[in-house]
């Protein structure tokens, strides 16, 4: 593939050097080869100006490794040399870039991917899907920001996350002053956006913003005090408007598959539950294509296994299985659960009856409507019963919920819930990357929500009204499980949140 032929220039590349002190290009073509000859001259120095500043550079890469789990089909476009895709660790990589000189060297040094000399503006590739597509300090220079997302739209599947950042603008000046003393190569940014701009480019061309965050404070590589600047000061308040580089995760709208109706698994944990099973079987309604219930047993001091295997025997109309935990703990009930389910999409439901089983179908057509990728039950917009929750509780919930939401930065009203839904593809990807956060939930809840913000999911809440018990007594213990809340939050937090 190769970019489109373009118009003779009236100058060399030096008129992209002076295109501020000159007039605009008469033309998108004439535009385009303008940059394709500036690069094409950059080419011959970028490892040395890569050198130079290759501390901006290993920090831009820490920063795509977060963003982009490894073993993913990634586009960049804008790719350079290449090395921004390598980073990334892709199974499948294909870079575009407008400089034929840039692309020869990004496929000597990277035969294992693939580069072609393509422009943004007149992006094809025939059909083919990303998993991620990398926007690295491109937006700067496009003739038509808008146009290149719409033409986004062609690589994207329903489950692509879209990576952009650029340059914050308080940089100008610094910038500035760095190519005059030769710290930077000499290249004027044409398109000084705003995270607002970008948002609403984004939103013209039917993409949705699901998280935005800034990085790196300090570009150049200094001991211990790049670090310090990089991880910790540079997401702290006032701070972090300092940072250099705006980072925005976007997924596409209205591209869900309109084929058949998916399947859905409904994982119950129970333990010390006799008392509901047969409510919970009687009660859950059909969803999907095809739904079945898989009760995984924890370990009760009641009948609840027995009760379990007696109404599965006679159930005719439901497909229903019951699983018996070997570890211990709501967690570990909830990735065996997961783990033998069949469904396309997987739904935890308590089976202490808190939350009405007829209830999941709101879950389930957010899910499929894309409305969200991951979609969590909230308990704290309608009245609940008096006795549901007691106010120690209530404040706990409040609390950790305005702590999630700061650290995986969406909004979050209730992190405690048990009612979560998400595709099981999506929890796939989440289970190959758990080890990045370790095995620290008994839980569950923290789990997938500091999974699905890692991997950029959309997560959205269905308001709920939560009942009192009927039967049995709560397994929460709430001094204690508080505290391993907290712990798991600042693991989380170093994880997440503070990175460089």
């Amino acid at each position: 593939m190769s970019s489109k032929n373009h118009a003779a220039p009236t100058r060399d590349a030096e008129w992209a050097r002076t295109i501020r002190k000159e007039k605009l290009p008469s033309s998108v073509d004439e535009y385009l080869l303008g940059w394709e000859q500036f690069f094409d001259e950059y080419a011959s120095t970028v490892e040395i100006w890569r050198r130079r500043t290759a501390g901006y550079h290993s920090a831009l890469a820490a920063l795509v490794r977060f963003y982009i789990p490894e073993d993913a089909r990634v586009l960049e476009i804008g790719s350079g040399t290449g090395d921004l895709l390598s980073a990334t660790r892709p199974r499948r990589g294909v870079g575009l870039d407008i400089s034929g000189h840039m692309t020869r060297l990004a496929r000597e040094k990277h035969p294992m991917l693939e580069f072609h000399q393509m422009s943004a503006e007149h992006l094809d590739l025939n059909g083919e899907k990303f998993d991620y597509i990398l926007l690295s300090d491109l937006t700067s220079f496009l003739f038509d920001i808008r146009l290149v997302f719409s033409r986004l739209r062609t690589v994207c599947h329903s489950g692509t996350r879209i990576i952009v950042h650029w340059y914050n603008r308080l940089w100008q000046p610094i910038l500035a002053a760095a190519e005059r003393l030769g710290l930077k190569y000499p290249q004027p940014l044409l398109n000084w956006t705003t995270t607002e701009d970008l948002s609403n480019l984004l939103h013209l061309t039917d993409f949705e913003v699901v998280r935005f965050r800034k990085h790196i404070l300090l570009p150049k590589s200094i001991p211990i005090l790049t670090n310090v600047s990089n991880r910790y000061l540079a997401h702290l308040p006032v701070f972090r408007h300092l940072c250099l580089t705006n980072w925005i995760v976007a997924r596409p709208l209205h591209l869900m598959d309109k084929g058949s109706a998916p399947t859905v698994s409904v994982i119950c944990p129970c333990r010390n539950e006799a008392g509901n099973i047969e409510h919970i079987i009687k009660r859950l309604p059909k969803l999907g294509s095809h739904t079945e219930l898989l009760f995984v047993e924890g370990h009760s001091q009641d009948d609840t296994l027995e009760v379990c295997r007696r109404a599965i025997a006679t159930t005719t109309n439901k497909d229903v299985t019951v699983l018996v935990q070997e570890g211990r703990g709501k967690g570990d009930a909830i990735r065996l659960g997961f783990a033998s389910a069949k469904g396309d999409i997987l739904m935890i439901l308590d089976a202490d009856l808190s939350v009405p089983p007829e209830d999941l179908i709101y879950f389930y057509d957010a899910l499929v409507s894309g409305k969200g990728d991951f979609v969590n039950g909230c308990r704290l917009v309608y009245t609940m019963d008096p006795k549901a929750m007691r106010f120690l509780n209530l404040m706990g919930n409040r609390f950790f919920a305005l702590l999630l939401s700061k650290l995986i930065g969406q909004p979050i009203k209730d992190s405690l819930c048990g009612t979560k839904v998400l595709w099981r593809s999506k929890y796939e990807e989440l289970a190959r990357g758990r080890s990045y956060f370790g095995e620290m939930d008994p839980f569950g809840d923290f789990d997938l929500l500091f999974g699905a913000a890692k991997l950029g999911l959309k997560i959205v809440e269905i308001p709920i009204r939560y009942r009192q018990r009927t039967y049995g007594s709560t397994n929460i213990s709430r001094f204690a499980d508080g505290w391993l809340l907290l712990r798991m939050s600042a693991k989380a937090a170093a994880r997440l949140f503070f990175i460089n």
